[in-house]
């Protein structure tokens, strides 16, 4: 059984850190593409960033150069990191493993931004 793990959410002030951790287990780690997925308040799930099997990465334009998402395929983990944090990053921050018609998602982890 496929099992996806979200950890390191939490409260932050804006313009801090965050590193978001996504393990997934019961599967081929290394044969997924993972995204990291956010739901703002309020709002529909929309993509934060991806990343490949060949670690090709994609973002969402508003995240560009504020977060990254390297894997680490020795550890079944991908991450998130993100910087210059803003309240309007404020939101479930989700995590979805896919490979051919299979999707897994996890159940998530909040991230707050706020002083």
């Amino acid at each position: 059984q496929v099992q996806v793990a979200e950890s390191g959410g939490g409260l932050v002030q804006p313009g801090g850190s965050l590193r978001l951790s996504c393990v997934i287990s019961g599967t081929t780690f290394s044969c997924l593409a993972v995204g990291w997925h956010r739901q703002p308040p309020g709002k529909q799930r929309e993509l934060v960033a991806g990343i490949g099997i060949f670690r090709e990465t994609k973002y969402d334009d508003t995240m560009k150069g504020r977060f990254t998402i390297p894997r680490e395929n020795n550890k079944n983990t991908v991450y998130l990191q993100m910087n210059s944090l803003e309240p309007e990053d404020t939101a479930v921050y989700y995590c979805n493993g896919k490979v051919v018609a299979s999707s897994y998602w996890g159940q998530g982890t909040k991230v707050t931004v706020s002083t």
